[in-house]
């Protein structure tokens, strides 16, 4: 029992002649893990939201599968810093918590064909007037081209 007193007194005898004072971590330690917090906070929003994004096209069926598993493809190999989440049910892609747009199935709304949407957060804009949904009923090289553009394009400053 006495040794183990005297560990104790040497070890703080030890922290008082170093002559340093801990109040814990720097105010650049704690900026550091704060960033770091934030950082896996994000990636961990978008892990969640791209396995919600996933599930949602998993649904699907058919044709409206099949584009939205390509425009998931394109997005991520044009827009890769977007997040991918769902809206409304549907698969979405998102900047900065903003939705930038969103594909709408055919069978959601028993339309004819299924629709790449955009909202107003999108630098599509083109003079007075521009389209912002562009109706899709069949994948061809040239209609992934024009996606992958509109992709840039949307997320463009």
């Amino acid at each position: 029992m006495a040794e183990k007193q005297a560990v104790k007194r040497t070890t703080k005898r030890s922290a008082k002649s170093t002559g340093k004072t801990s109040n814990g971590f720097t105010a650049e330690e704690k900026a550091a893990m704060r960033e770091r917090a934030r950082e896996l906070k994000a990636e961990a929003g978008k892990e969640a939201g791209e396995k919600d994004l996933l599930g949602k096209i998993d649904e699907m069926q058919g044709l409206d599968r099949a584009i939205a598993e390509r425009v998931h493809g394109i997005v991520k190999a044009n827009a890769p810093a977007l997040s991918p989440r769902t809206w409304y049910g549907m698969p979405a892609y998102a900047k900065d918590g903003n939705v930038m747009f969103f594909f709408k199935p055919a069978a959601k709304f028993k339309a004819r064909y299924a629709t790449l949407g955009f909202s107003d957060k999108a630098n599509l804009d083109d003079g007075a007037m521009w389209p912002t949904e562009f109706a899709i009923n069949k994948l061809t090289a040239d209609v992934e081209a024009r996606i992958a553009a509109l992709v840039s394009k949307a997320v463009s400053e």
